[in-house]
Formats: C-alpha cells, sequence, structure tokens
C-alpha cells in the first residue's frame, strides 16, 4: 500500500455499458414505446416515456414508466459492481437513461403526493451526481 493512498476514499464511479443499437434507434426518432419494447432493458427509452407522459398531464403513467426504468437501470447498476452507493456520473453517456428515470421518477410522485419518494429520489439523484440533479433540475 502506498503511503499516499487515500484509506477514506469512496467507492470507484459506476459507469453502464452502451446500448448502441437502442440508443441510434431512440435517437433517430423511432417511438420510445417501440423502443422500450424491443430493449426493455434500456432505461433512456423508459425516460422519454416518462417525460412524454409527463409532459401530457399523465403522472400516474410517468411514474410508472419512470419506475420500469429506474428498476431496470438499478439491475444494470448492480450488474456492473454498484453497491448501493457510490458516484454514477452523468458525464457518462449510459448512465444518463437511469438518472433521467429516477428525475422522472421524482419528478412523478410530487405530482401524486408522494412527498416521501420525491425527496428519496431527489437525494438519491444529488448523491449520484450533482452534476445530473442540476442538469435535470435546469430542463
Amino acid at each position: 500500500m502506498s503511503v499516499h493512498e487515500n484509506l477514506m476514499a469512496g467507492p470507484p464511479p459506476t459507469l453502464l455499458p452502451d446500448t448502441p443499437e437502442a440508443r441510434e434507434l431512440l435517437e433517430s426518432g423511432i417511438k420510445p414505446g417501440d423502443v422500450a419494447a424491443r430493449f426493455p432493458a434500456y432505461s433512456a427509452a423508459w425516460a422519454a416515456l416518462a417525460d412524454q407522459a409527463f409532459a401530457d398531464g399523465h403522472a400516474v403513467t410517468s411514474y410508472a414508466f419512470a419506475r420500469t426504468g429506474y428498476h431496470r437501470g438499478l439491475d444494470q447498476l448492480r450488474r456492473a459492481g454498484w453497491k448501493g452507493h457510490g458516484p454514477i456520473p452523468w458525464s457518462h453517456e449510459p448512465n444518463r437513461g437511469f438518472l433521467r428515470c429516477l428525475h422522472a421518477l421524482g419528478r412523478a410522485a410530487q405530482a401524486i403526493g408522494e412527498k416521501d419518494e420525491a425527496e428519496r429520489c431527489a437525494t438519491f439523484l444529488r448523491d449520484s451526481d450533482p452534476e445530473a440533479a442540476e442538469a435535470l433540475a435546469a430542463g
């Protein structure tokens, strides 16, 4: 062990793998529902569905889409070595689907009166990456 090694360092950032085919379909304008049906583990498609439902005034539907993408993202995070805490950088593009779902879940929870859930999501998002929280709050 090095004399200068930081013994109090937290866990390393978790970086999710890319899903190029799903990302390209979503970016090309294919409907998010079609992308989610073909790639159900791709959180960015669920985030797009959650955002669309929320914009259309359907907070409960948004909540359901966001919760699905959130749980699919948690599964991927765990497979990537995440132990329930530590950074999930917004700067790593494949992490953004999960982080967007987390934000959407909190937003929808707030809209339907689930204030405790909304606060848990906001805290989790800030703890994952403050940059993500700022970017998503800005819209």
